[in-house]
């Protein structure tokens, strides 16, 4: 397939990096990452081993088989602007968060198809990214179902190598990741603590609670997650990302803009009845951004 990657940061890059083994690509990123894949191609090291030699460049394709958007969700508008010109079989998000898909389907004429990724991946240098840990990836409909074009992209990505699997239950799975999500990355951003503080102890109290408070919004919105289920798989996932910087936690290392506005803060704006940890959290953190000037 003829894939454009939009968004090459440490996840897009990783996923770019592994579909170049066997498919067309071309990472869509800054500078000066992309000129140093462009010249040298990518490296990825950790658990994965490989030197590819993508298509890099700060500006889109004309054209693609697949588009698949790995920006931050306080990008996804700015990205499906930049998309909208592109000729398009699809388009596939692999970000986190809640409401990206809805965003590039009210932009986009293409399908929009919705993904979920436990790859860990970390930029390490420009041209240079690792993988810090070996996942999988689920993709189908936004809404649900199955379609052709989900099975001939679900297809490139095993042919590359990925361990990727077609889902036609995509809205709870995006609502389990979202529970994971909501308890993994607020509460280690805050306490500056790696995934595994979250397995056991008072971090661990808040973070499930906040996976729990996410499984009963979801149930409202007509998922069935049941809440020891969400915090089941939170617990899971802090203990095989033990070691890992959360995402969140890494922007706020960075000093930059987090997404709790689509994890936390869509869980407080979904909700019918008060979800008082995810409130908590997502005031705090938004309270860190504006003091740093990330938010008005």
């Amino acid at each position: 397939m003829d894939v454009c990657v939009f968004g090459a940061g440490s996840l897009g890059s990783l996923v770019g990096g592994l579909l170049a083994r066997t498919d067309d690509v071309t990472l869509v990123g800054r500078d000066p990452h992309v000129s140093a894949v462009d010249s040298d191609g990518l490296r990825i090291t950790g658990a994965v081993d490989e030197h590819v030699s993508p298509a890099a460049r700060t500006t889109v394709p004309d054209r693609a088989d697949i588009a698949i958007v790995t920006v931050k969700s306080f990008d996804t508008e700015a990205a499906a602007d930049a998309l909208a010109d592109v000729d398009v079989e699809g388009v596939l998000s692999l970000q986190n968060g809640m409401g990206n898909e809805a965003t590039l389907a009210a932009h986009l004429d293409a399908p929009v198809l919705a993904g979920t990724c436990t790859y860990g991946a970390r930029l390490a240098d420009p041209g240079v990214v690792e993988c810090t840990g070996v996942g999988e990836i689920h993709l189908g409909p936004r809404d649900g179902g199955t379609s052709a074009l989900v099975d001939r992209v679900g297809e490139a990505f095993q042919s590359a190598g990925v361990d990727a699997a077609v889902a036609g239950d995509m809205p709870r799975r995006l609502w389990a990741k979202l529970a994971v999500n909501a308890g993994i990355n607020a509460t280690t951003a805050l306490a500056r603590l790696p995934n595994g503080a979250v397995v056991e102890g008072p971090a661990g109290e808040v973070a499930r609670e906040a996976a729990r408070e996410t499984a009963r919004v979801a149930s409202e919105e007509g998922v069935a997650l049941a809440p020891d289920e969400a915090a089941a798989q939170l617990r899971t996932v802090a203990e095989t990302t033990a070691a890992n910087t959360s995402s969140m936690h890494q922007d706020v290392l960075a000093g930059t803009q987090t997404e709790v506005d689509a994890i936390n803060g869509y869980v407080v704006e979904q909700a019918s009845e008060p979800v008082p940890v995810n409130e908590t959290l997502a005031n705090l953190l938004r309270a860190w951004e504006r003091a740093r000037g990330l938010r008005e």
